[in-house]
Order: structure tokens, then sequence, then C-alpha cells
């Protein structure tokens, strides 16, 4: 059989209008593994509350960060699809689940191309609901609906990988160099504490009590914010960095429900007004720049920082397009592709 590689990431508007913004925020959204609210629930706050307002204000922050090519996490991911296609046999196309560059039109393209077998990449270390569950499950409608001559298998969260380990950690080292930092702040994008619970496959270990994390399950495999501390601890371990002089913290809430804490935001003012002077953050949730690396952080928490008295606030890149992290992703395609 023919195989090829779908690379899945997030998604953008088309352009950083408000019109543009309202429709893509509306198919991300109405999401039921992003908002899981009943349906009718659901599209009452979408789209009667935040459809209202929020496209203003998130186009004008998508205007701070677009790039001439486009949307950062676009071109970034664009480039990497490239960098991916120059070291793997068989073709590699790229999608989003949310826009125009659809999961449907990547399995289309690689059809066209005579591919019976897709290895889908979800773009994300960790595993959740609102991510990698998503793009697998919608991915699956898609084959029995369109493409159901295709074998579609799904590359399983990475986060504790050996090697996707030791290239983090180079480039956060690298990003350091020469830097005069005090604290190293890791920020995952948030989630609602039920997402957790509900991914929880012995439906009972899951308990987010601070212990939970750290005692050995096998709801691990499918707990965010378990894979989210083991990143922030394998790194930490690989960096040789000083206890106190780290943590994690969650990023981009929304609504009213608990979602998973400490909250970057807070955080930042709290290590700001405690006496860091210098510090350093870095998203491990993502592996391509985006709105809420580049704006949320490297904009919005430099100037909380600033503000309650802080001094040097580094922000360091996603993989993006690093050789290194190109290079890693093509070596487990090969190895997929050998087995």
């Amino acid at each position: 059989m023919k195989k090829g590689i779908l690379l899945v990431n997030l998604g953008s508007p088309d352009s950083p209008t408000p019109k543009d913004v309202k429709k893509y925020l509306g198919e991300f959204l109405m999401d039921e593994r992003v908002i899981d609210l009943p349906f009718v629930a659901r599209t009452a706050l979408v789209k009667g509350i935040i459809l209202k307002t929020r496209p203003k204000q998130s186009a004008a922050a998508y205007k701070k960060i677009w790039w001439d090519e486009g949307s950062p996490l676009i071109v970034i991911s664009e480039r990497l699809q490239s960098k991916i296609q120059k070291q793997v046999d068989v073709p590699v196309a790229l999608a989003m689940r949310y826009g125009s560059m659809t999961i449907k039109k990547g399995l289309q393209e690689l059809v066209d191309k005579g591919v019976e077998e897709v290895l889908i990449f979800p773009l994300y270390p960790q595993f959740a609901m609102a991510t990698t569950e998503t793009i697998t499950v919608f991915a699956e409608e898609l084959r029995k609906e369109h493409f159901p001559q295709l074998k579609i298998e799904s590359f399983p969260a990475f986060y504790n990988k050996a090697d996707y380990i030791e290239v983090l950690s180079h480039s956060i080292k690298n990003h350091l160099e020469g830097k005069n930092y005090e604290y190293l702040l890791f920020s995952y994008h948030g989630v609602p504490e039920r997402h957790i619970k509900k991914s929880d496959v012995t439906k009972s270990h899951c308990k987010i009590d601070g212990s939970c994390c750290v005692t050995p399950s096998k709801a691990h495999e499918f707990c965010y914010r378990h894979q989210c501390l083991e990143v922030t601890r394998l790194v930490a371990q690989k960096l040789q960095l000083k206890e106190g002089a780290y943590s994690s913290s969650f990023q981009s809430r929304l609504g009213f429900d608990p979602w998973l804490q400490p909250y970057t935001d807070r955080t930042i003012e709290r290590l700001a007004k405690q006496g860091v002077k210098n510090m350093a953050i870095v998203t491990p949730a993502f592996v391509s720049d985006c709105l809420e690396t580049l704006e949320e952080i490297a904009m919005e928490g430099k100037e909380i920082f600033h503000e309650m008295g802080g001094n040097a606030f580094t922000t360091i890149p996603c993989l993006n397009d690093d050789d290194e992290w190109a290079n890693l992703l093509a070596k487990w395609v090969n190895n997929w592709l050998a087995i």
C-alpha cells in the first residue's frame, strides 16, 4: 500500500479581519471537544455571546502578529512540511483542524497522489480532547464518509519521547545562551478541569489534587495535565534546572468554569511582585508560534511583568521549523514507513 503523511495543526483565520476571525472562531468554538456543552447551550454561548464581541478583539490581536506572508502558524507549518518532505520518500500533506486548509482537503491531496494508507500526525506533544482527539475523531468521520478505501493511523502523543525532550531542551538552552534570567516558566495552553476528568480512562484516578499526576496510572496516557507536567520535569532534569527556579502554568482560559491552574498571567504577576527581575518563558504545548505565544505571552505577558516591576522578559520561540525538530519528525515518519 502506498503511504502518505498528513501533518495537522490547529488552524488560523484567512486574514486578521473581524469577518474572517468570526468565521474561524465559530468553527473552532462550536467543536464539541473544545466547548463540551450540550449543543443548545454551546450554540447559545458561542453564537449568542462570544461571537458578538470576541471577533473584533481577536482580530486586533491577530493584526499585531500577522506576517507579510500570512498567518505565522500557517507559514511556519508550511516551512516545517517542506523540510520534512525533503527527507522522506512519500507525500507529506498539511492540514488544519479549523479554517480553510481542511483535513478533508489534505486527505484528498494524498488520495490524488495514490496514497492508500495515511499517518495522521497531530502537531501537539500532549494529548487533549480539544487537540489530538478532535483531529483523530474528525479524520475517522471523514474517512468513513468520503475515503472508505483509506487506512488511517494516528501518531500518538510524544511528550515523553527522549529524542523530543532532547530537541526541546537543546532549543531552550540555545535561546537562553547569554541571557541573564533567574526563573524559567513553562506555560501550557489551559483546558477546563472537566476535560481532564472526561479523558480519564480509569474514571477514578484524575482528581487534580497535586498527587494524581505523579502517581503511576493508565490514566496518564490521556491526561493532558500529567503530560504537561512531565515535559517540565524531563526538561528540567535534562537542563539541570535548580529547584525553585522554574515551574509550570496554564494560559488562555475562557469562561468561568474551573480551568487548570496556576494561571500564567497571575503567575507572571506573582513572580514579579516577589522580586524576580529577569525571567524567561517557554510554551511547550505549541510546536508553532501563534497568537497564544506571539501576542498573549510575548506582548501581554511582557507588559504584565514590566508593570509589576520586572526587567528582562525573555520569550523562547516554539520549535517552529528548527532543523533539529524537522529532522526528528522526518526520523519518526521514516520509522513508521519502515514498519
